[in-house]
């Protein structure tokens, strides 16, 4: 006997949540058909709009300004426009009363297309945090490691990974009749609750806190090493010296193999970095950091806390009204706030930097540039003809003037 328990395995299943408060009078439930569409549309137009621009613009540059950063960002990007895609599909289900008119491929390819993006932005976000850690505490160590061509092949690994998940749910998801509200549904449909219990573990753990702890410690490390050398440039009455040098000797410390030129290009890096971060700058590079951490927390911890209740209900640990009404009428809404994050990510890692938005703001330009000739050609245009306009009345009025002069009898 198959069983549906699908709450915080995607879009919630209806008769949970239109029957959920009956046993809880005075719990009146949220209005999901006309909320959840709304909020889905306002996060798929903003989400797409700032995703689609980030790929263009990352996708301008040639290969020889590929990137590490710039390789895992434009894979978020597309992880990101994946999900956002599939919000008007649900939205409209929602908006029928949870009623699948799209067919049994839909549904499964649509779930499976949350479900990859829930693994897959995640992984690309510890990427790219690893990645930061590496060039900010580790500049020369780990010039070896940061490669552009590895960096494709560790997306190609993510990937992967994210797909391995989504299995589960591309084999689990279908849909169903449902005689009681007569709407075909698109649900979860789990052999055994075993599986419900093991897959909405692995989600919290693989997709959540692991993830959370590997940011906050790379972020940490980051936020600490800045500091760090912020104040030793401050006593030494100038910008921070590069992150592995040692100032007390006279002596600089380098890696085996290491030569002059590549420890004095260190230090060169070092001291340019330790300009850019004086002043302002450095709690800037802060407040991003700190920012990143807290929108990921912020969208993502509802929903895994509202996964956590539901399993411990689930087990018989926690039992009662409120925690009902919360996890009949609240997953859908942690949902929205956890693909919002989608339309977060662009903003974090993209806009807020200044290459970034030099790059965008060339592109603005040149697209000026390519519009302007045509406009030029039309007033050229336009002008060639009054100018021609004005020689012939010219011309009329000087052949009257002659004609008035050499007509006899006129006096």
């Amino acid at each position: 006997m198959e069983s549906l328990l699908n709450s915080t395995a995607g879009p919630p299943f209806p008769a949970d949540l239109l029957n959920g408060s009956s046993d809880c009078p005075g719990w009146p439930p949220v209005p999901q058909s006309t909320l959840i569409p709304a909020l889905y549309g306002v996060i798929c137009l903003v989400g797409i709009v700032g995703n689609a621009l980030a790929v263009y613009v990352l996708a301008q540059d040639g290969r020889a300004r590929q990137t590490v950063a710039n390789t895992f960002m434009l894979n978020l990007c597309v992880s990101d426009l994946l999900l956002l895609l599939s919000l008007p599909l649900w939205a409209v289900y929602y908006a029928l009363g949870f009623h699948w008119p799209f067919g049994r491929l839909a549904c499964k390819l649509c779930g499976a297309v949350l479900h990859l993006n829930l693994y897959a932005s995640i992984f690309f976000i510890v990427c790219m945090s690893v990645d930061r850690y590496l060039a900010i505490v580790h500049p020369l160590r780990s010039q070896s490691c940061r490669d552009p061509r590895r960096a494709k092949v560790t997306c190609g690994v993510v990937w992967g990974l994210a797909w391995l998940c989504t299995t589960p749910t591309l084999v689990l998801r279908d849909t169903s009749h449902y005689e009681t509200l007569g709407v075909e549904v698109c649900a979860m449909f789990y052999p055994h609750e075993n599986w419900y219990q093991g897959l909405a573990w692995m989600k919290i753990a693989l997709a959540f806190l692991l993830p959370l702890v590997a940011l906050s410690s790379c972020y940490c490390v980051i936020g600490r090493h800045l500091l760090a050398g912020a104040g030793r440039g401050a006593r030494l009455g100038g910008p921070p010296g590069p992150p592995d040098s040692q100032q007390g000797h006279g002596k600089s410390e380098r890696p085996p193999g290491a030569s002059v030129e590549a420890e004095r290009g260190a230090h060169a890096a070092g001291s340019r970095r330790g300009r850019s971060l004086e002043g302002g700058g450095l709690e800037r590079v802060l407040w991003t950091v700190a920012a990143v951490v807290l929108a990921f927390f912020l969208c993502w911890f509802p929903f895994h806390c509202l996964t956590l209740l539901e399993l411990l209900r689930s087990h018989g640990v926690l039992r009662g009204c409120l925690l009902d009404w919360c996890v009949h009428n609240l997953t859908a809404l942690a949902l929205c706030l956890g693909f919002s994050n989608s339309a977060v990510n662009p903003v974090l890692y993209c806009f807020i930097g200044n290459h970034f938005r030099g790059r965008l703001g060339a592109l603005c330009k040149g697209l000026c540039a390519c519009l302007s000739p045509r406009g030029e050609l039309g007033d050229q245009k336009r002008g060639s003809f009054s100018t021609r306009l004005s020689s012939f009345s010219r011309k009329l009025s000087d052949l009257k003037d002659l004609a008035l002069v050499e007509a006899p009898g006129i006096h």
